[in-house]
Order: C-alpha cells, then structure tokens, then sequence
C-alpha cells in the first residue's frame, strides 16, 4: 500500500494516488477507495486494476487538511493503508480509518 502526494503550484490541491497491490488486497477482484472526501460512498468508482494485480486511483484533494480513508474489497470487507500518515478510531465499530495529511 502506498499514498503518493503531487502538491500543484497552482491550485489548493494535492494529486494524491493510492496504490494496493493485488497481495494487500488480498487477491480481491474489485477495491474501492472510500472515505470522506467521497462521503464514504461505498458504491464510488473502483480503482482501477493494473496488469499486475495492484488497484490505482489518483484524487484531488484539499490541502491543509487531514482526510480519513479505507479500502472496501470486493464489496464486502475493510482494509486500512498501513502506510498512512496516520490513523483514527473509526465511528462505526471498533476499527480504525487511516489519515492522509496534506
């Protein structure tokens, strides 16, 4: 798992990817990449699945703000990055949601 950050010259926002390889994601066939700056829409846009099993999706997001997010597998179970900036207690459950700083 991996988050990388482009920061724009010109624009309030960072180009931010994330990555899973297709080992993380447990080998799922669909990873979904949710969390607040998509209103934890569980039925976004699959990452897009790349020739070697990894999952990709790049967003824009605000910077000077901290963004919570999760993977969704195969519709059904949860993954956090382990490579996040940080980490959060989810407000559902007892899980944790990972954080991405900008």
């Amino acid at each position: 798992m991996s988050v990388k950050k482009q920061f724009l010259k010109t624009k309030p926002v960072c180009k931010v990817t994330f990555k899973i390889t297709a080992e993380q994601a447990q080998h799922a066939d669909s990873v979904r990449l949710v969390g607040e700056f998509n209103y934890w829409d569980v039925q976004s846009e699959p990452m897009k699945r790349l020739k070697d099993g990894s999952f990709s999706q790049t967003v824009n997001l605000e910077i000077n703000k901290q963004h919570q997010f999760r993977y969704l597998l195969d519709n059904s179970k949860w993954e956090n990055d382990w490579h996040a900036d940080a980490y959060t207690p989810s407000t559902i459950g007892t899980e944790e949601n990972s954080i991405v700083v900008l």
